[in-house]
């Protein structure tokens, strides 16, 4: 998946968790991006299963869109808080930094950063 597709979903998970629903407009806002690039992107993401659209237009990640976008962000945070702990970043600049990493890290190294985490918390 490429790396806009990865914020665009986890855009939807923050929003979803946030406000109960998500529409396109939201997204948009969220990510300071315009609607016809959102539009494009949840048309892609659909055609590939990991969105579909409700009543209402509202948009509702897919078992696969959920399980992908608890992925991105679960690594979001866990390098969130790793940068904070070993760097001394705020947690605003962390965020900033994680969010570059999170697209390109292997799982191995994730894994790692988890294990020393839970050694080192």
């Amino acid at each position: 998946m490429y790396e806009s597709g990865e914020d665009y979903l986890e855009a939807i998970l923050r929003l979803e968790q946030e406000n109960g629903f998500v529409r396109s407009v939201d997204v948009a806002h969220k990510l300071n991006v315009s609607r016809p690039s959102v539009s494009r992107a949840m048309g892609l993401l659909e055609k590939d299963g990991y969105i579909q659209f409700n009543l209402g237009n509202t948009i509702k990640l897919t078992g696969k869109g959920r399980s992908k976008a608890e992925d991105i962000y679960g690594r979001h945070k866990l390098l969130t808080k790793f940068l904070v702990k070993i760097t001394g970043l705020s947690e605003d600049q962390a965020e900033e930094n994680a969010c570059r990493i999170e697209h390109d890290i292997d799982p191995d190294v994730a894994a790692g950063i988890q294990k020393w985490m839970d050694q080192n918390a």
